[in-house]
């Protein structure tokens, strides 16, 4: 996809709530007919970042149209107590229909400290985000209705793996589940350097069904961080092999920073990036007529329907500068040229 595929989105669209940060749109047509977007929300009393990584949890909200509207329905993966692996944090939704059966991609976290005190003041050092980032992890869980009940797994599905550049944690998943219940899944890793984190990675693993095990096929990052910074993928199936959007971290592949990339692969494990000007800007134009420059435009994800993308939902700020400035966020949607 391009820019130029992308249409005026509609300024009423999307989803977003009061007193909430709203992120990670995920959208799917339930058994119901209508659309379901499921995403991150957490308290404004917490700043945008890091509050997510102690108290964000996955909610679901409806419409009658892919652009919305969406309207709050209910608490998806609610907390469920420390002791578990996602127990104080559930982010980075993304909803797969398969067969009969939502599939639910999220990262999970937990930590046995309390809340922070205050609230206000809470930052990267807290010991609270300390642990929570540190225990990120990506998991599944599945339901046989779009409304849920949700079966959650004791464990991860991508635990971590020491020595390897997923040591310290697993998270945004972006997985491409196939006809045959196989499931080729991108995801974000870092990895522990003496005890610190290091840079920010991307991996893929293989799973030969959704429920199975799920093995990482490369011993080394698919993207080198040192030429391929990016954050967010989001991949689909292709007669090729598969394509990808994702947010360019530094600018340095699309041309600006925090637009987006576009690159196909014939496995998942060799990339080839299509040349400037490629992919998407977070410059957007609104169905009034008016051009914004959004302070972020990231968790890219693709509606498809008919088998063709209808729909580009984002993750977007109202600030001029990522999330340092953001006082709003929400979920927008794009629609697209057919």
């Amino acid at each position: 996809m391009h820019t130029s595929t992308m249409l005026p989105a509609p300024r009423g669209g999307g989803f977003r709530m009061e007193g909430y940060w709203v992120w990670c749109g995920s959208v799917v047509q339930g058994e119901d007919g209508k659309f379901h977007m499921f995403a991150s929300r957490w308290p404004k009393t917490l700043p945008m970042h890091p509050g997510w990584m102690t108290a964000s949890e996955i909610v679901r909200a409806d419409s009658d149209t892919p652009e919305g509207p969406y309207r709050f329905c209910e608490v998806a993966l609610p907390a469920r107590g420390a002791e578990y692996w996602d127990g104080r944090c559930t982010h980075n939704p993304h909803i797969v229909k398969h067969n009969n059966k939502y599939l639910l991609y999220y990262t999970g976290s937990t930590h046995p400290q309390s809340d922070p005190e205050p609230p206000g003041n809470f930052g990267l050092t807290d010991p609270q985000c300390i642990v929570a980032r540190a225990n990120k992890r990506v998991g599944l869980a599945i339901a046989d209705s779009v409304l849920g009940p949700w079966r959650r797994a004791d464990e991860p599905i991508l635990p971590t793996r020491p020595g390897r550049f997923d040591s310290f944690l697993t998270s945004n998943p972006a997985p491409c589940v196939r006809e045959d219940s196989s499931v080729l899944l991108i995801y974000k890793a870092r990895h522990y350097e003496g005890n610190l984190h290091g840079g920010m990675t991307i991996g893929v693993a293989y799973a030969d069904h959704y429920e199975g095990l799920y093995r990482v096929l490369s011993d080394e990052p698919v993207f080198p961080p040192e030429s391929f910074h990016i954050e967010d993928p989001f991949i689909w199936q292709t007669n090729e092999g598969y394509n990808l959007i994702a947010k360019d971290m530094e600018g340095h592949l699309c041309g600006e920073k925090y637009g987006g990339i576009y690159a196909e692969s014939p496995d998942g494990l060799k990339w080839n990036l299509h040349g400037q000007p490629q992919g998407y800007s977070r410059t957007v134009r609104w169905d009034d007529g008016t051009v914004q420059t959004m302070g972020n435009l990231e968790r890219p994800f693709l509606l498809f329907q008919n088998g063709k993308p209808t729909h580009l939902f984002a993750a977007v700020s109202d600030g001029s500068d990522g999330f340092k400035d953001a006082s709003d966020t929400w979920n927008m949607v794009i629609p697209l040229k057919q």
